[in-house]
């Protein structure tokens, strides 16, 4: 039997909304092709820096280009995903 866990900063929340978020970017401009920019780019073995250069690029916008923007936020979340991914299906570490 499992314990219904009481998460004290809405983790369940949030994640509901960026699973969302990211099921929203598939079917956004961005996705309209066979392949997204970020699998060419990985492709291309750059997949790692690129989405920790957007990690840090969505994290020093936040609470300047447009405010306190919550996309900016889902951003960071997003590409943490993607770089997790990148992380896990690494060659020869």
């Amino acid at each position: 039997m499992s314990k219904k866990i009481n998460y004290e900063f809405s983790e369940d929340k949030a994640i509901r909304e960026l699973q969302q978020y990211v099921d929203g970017t598939y079917n956004g401009h961005y996705a309209k092709r066979k392949y997204q920019s970020t699998q060419f780019i990985q492709d291309c073995r750059h997949g790692e820096g690129f989405c920790m250069g957007n990690i840090l690029k969505y994290a020093q916008r936040y609470g300047h280009k447009g405010g306190h923007n919550k996309a900016d936020l889902m951003k960071i979340l997003h590409y943490g995903i993607i770089m997790l991914h990148i992380h896990e299906n690494r060659e020869g570490d």
